[in-house]
């Protein structure tokens, strides 16, 4: 697996990471706990070591998925994981999240639960999940910084953010990757996101870049609790144009079954042509594409330099 770098401290991860959300959360029923882990140590196998999680998935469960999965890989695997949201014990799954949290108290106690569910003494990447209206992004970070001197956190990230939020963020304390949905068919990272990431030497982190299965062409029956039905678009070269984009983009495509797997790591081998790369810019372009990435509620937590 090629490896690329995140950032101008020089975090190096294999060209496509794993997304880990779906092994546990949000797309129906999660996977059998043993089957998650063999995905998870093929990927391994093919030479992925950058798997991408957060404690909201599942809420908690995605972590010590990985946890138990990373025994016996210590050292050998760099995992990122966020903080931000307000979990609670009542319900289930989503109805256990009732809202954003970022308070500085937070993201302490994030931190040294995430680093518990893991098993591990360090996070490599710690992301902030979504901004916290309440809390200014410059004092978010600053507790962020806090952690780093620690020595309980490597790097950080901010997630669904604008360039001008990143801007401020990156003169508190180095921002080492920037993740946002980014593929064929969610293009806001090209008004301005990407540029200001280049400019500052920060990585990117394209999540859900088949489109949440849409463009992998083997999208499933949806189970009646995935929550793909939600959202509004729903009522190998993708991934390829994604990787092509830019060295320091680095896809965390979701995978819970093997061959999928296997499928988004042969990506990394393509080389798309100019002129195929021109025509699906020219083919997805904006006004090619119906409906939002998130419901109205959820796109207020969700940054973009583009006009509402």
């Amino acid at each position: 697996m090629k490896q690329r770098t995140l950032g101008s401290e020089h975090f190096h991860v294999s060209a496509l990471g794993l997304g880990c959300m779906g092994m546990s959360f949000a797309y129906g029923q999660p996977g059998d706990e043993q089957q998650m882990i063999k995905t998870l140590h093929r990927a391994f196998d093919l030479g992925i070591d950058f798997l991408d999680t957060a404690e909201v998935y599942g809420p908690f469960t995605n972590e010590s998925l990985i946890g138990k999965a990373l025994k016996g890989h210590a050292g050998k695997v760099k995992i990122a994981t966020k903080f931000g949201f307000h979990i609670t014990d009542e319900g289930e799954g989503w109805e256990r999240i009732k809202g954003v949290n970022s308070q500085p108290e937070n993201i302490r106690a994030s931190v040294e639960a995430s680093l518990q569910r893991l098993g591990v003494e360090v996070i490599d990447l710690y992301y902030q999940h979504r901004l916290d209206p309440s809390v200014a992004v410059e004092d978010v970070v600053g507790t962020m910084a806090d952690l780093v001197r620690e020595g309980k956190v490597l790097h950080l990230g901010l997630s669904e953010i604008s360039s001008e939020t990143l801007q401020r963020a990156h003169a508190v304390h180095p921002i080492t990757a920037v993740q946002s949905e980014y593929s064929l068919w969610s293009r806001e990272p090209e008004h301005c996101l990407l540029s200001t990431c280049r400019q500052l030497g920060i990585g990117f982190v394209p999540y859900s870049p088949l489109g949440r299965g849409f463009l992998s062409g083997k999208l499933p029956v949806l189970a009646a609790d995935d929550f793909r039905h939600y959202l509004p678009r729903f009522q190998k070269e993708a991934l390829a144009w994604v990787l092509a984009k830019g060295e320091n983009i680095v896809p965390v495509p979701g995978a819970s079954k093997i061959p999928h797997l296997e499928d988004n790591c042969r990506a990394v081998d393509i080389r798309l042509a100019e002129d195929d790369l021109a025509l699906l810019d020219r083919l997805f372009a904006a006004e090619n594409i119906i409906g939002e990435r998130y419901t109205a509620q959820e796109l207020t937590l969700v940054e973009s330099d583009l006009p509402r």
